[in-house]
């Protein structure tokens, strides 16, 4: 999570999600996204597959695990498809960064760039300049301003990712006690989302045992995400549960009570890749997480994209296109596509996932 989003609804199999940094993620209400963009001509569902079609995967930041497995599913739907693939970005999950290969891959020509941001309006611009040149932005993982891309992709829908781990750390602390959530970066659309979301369901009687006492940014990064997780037990002695919905900060933060005297007193939950955090789990630091599968987010984001390119698809609502062996998927409002529900993984079926 170096494994974006709001009360639009956001995506994914929760098991899955905790791998990519963010979750490193940002999933974005729909509610929130303002009027989806004037789609440019009809669309022609029958209108043939371009093959050869150039394409750019832009994650939050690279050498992420999680948007390494994303970009996985891409480069199988690219070859899928006859398109060419490839991955960019920056080694900081920074919007300012993004910027730069926005532009530069309007620059190349490229026919379609599939991204993830890290802040929803910062991007904007670049995307709308590229947009009228001609190429076509799907995002995934974590949303923009809806002018300013075709379709998003949402891994799951945002209330059912942040009403389970809601469930998930009430669990683990038995309903009561304080407890505190690890996040990725202050902007990241869909962390905020999700938190909101959380926030709304702590509020509930059947959460009034427990008290969010403090919400903390690793910015999507493994040593920072380590060391605010130390702080946190610091500045909160009472504290009894963790819940990171980003898969960077839910490896450190497990990376940091396995080795500490709270292992076993502090439970920790939220958004993680199996891969991630299976030693975790089986050493008793991690009860249960949730995730949807990148890979297959990925997949999805090219096969969207290669509809739009191709004229099958506009981005508009109740517009239906077909996703290779997903299946077919239908276009909701404000552009966005939600990929499928959230999976929790624990030790009793962690070992069957290898991602």
């Amino acid at each position: 999570m170096n494994t974006r989003s709001a009360a639009r609804r956001g995506a994914a199999v929760l098991g899955m999600a905790l791998l990519l940094a963010s979750c490193s993620g940002t999933t974005k209400d729909s509610a929130d996204q303002g009027p989806a963009p004037a789609a440019s001509g009809a669309a022609n569902p029958a209108a043939p597959l371009k093959t050869g079609l150039k394409m750019t995967f832009l994650p939050k930041q690279v050498n992420n695990p999680y948007f390494t497995v994303v970009q996985q599913g891409g480069e199988k739907a690219a070859g899928e498809l006859q398109a060419e693939f490839k991955a960019t970005g920056p080694s900081d999950a920074s919007a300012s960064s993004q910027v730069t290969y926005i532009n530069t891959a309007a620059q190349q020509r490229q026919d379609a760039l599939i991204m993830a941001a890290n802040d929803e309006n910062a991007v904007a611009p670049a995307l709308k300049t590229a947009r009228q040149q001609g190429m076509k932005v799907v995002t995934l993982d974590s949303d923009v301003a809806a002018d300013a891309r075709d379709v998003f992709i949402n891994q799951a829908d945002s209330r059912d990712i942040a009403v389970k781990q809601v469930q998930l750390i009430s669990e683990a602390v038995g309903g009561n006690g304080e407890i505190a959530i690890l996040s990725a970066t202050p902007n990241a659309t869909n962390q905020n989302t999700w938190i909101e979301i959380m926030k709304q369901e702590l509020a509930k009687p059947e959460y009034a045992g427990l008290k969010l006492v403090e919400t903390a940014y690793g910015n999507d990064d493994d040593q920072t995400s380590f060391q605010k997780t130390q702080g946190l037990l610091q500045a909160h002695p009472q504290l009894k549960g963790i819940v990171s919905p980003t898969t960077v900060g839910l490896a450190a933060a497990g990376r940091y009570l396995s080795s500490s005297e709270y292992k076993g007193k502090v439970a920790l939950t939220g958004l993680g890749t199996p891969n991630q955090l299976r030693a975790y789990v089986k050493d008793g630091t991690v009860g249960k997480f949730a995730l949807w599968e990148p890979n297959k987010l990925g997949y999805l984001g090219v096969q969207a994209a290669t509809a739009l390119a191709s004229g099958r698809i506009t981005g508009a609502q109740g517009e239906k296109f077909s996703a290779g062996e997903l299946g077919e998927y239908t276009i909701g409002a404000e552009g966005e596509v939600v990929l499928g529900p959230p999976t929790v993984f624990d030790a009793a079926n962690i070992d069957r996932f290898d991602f």
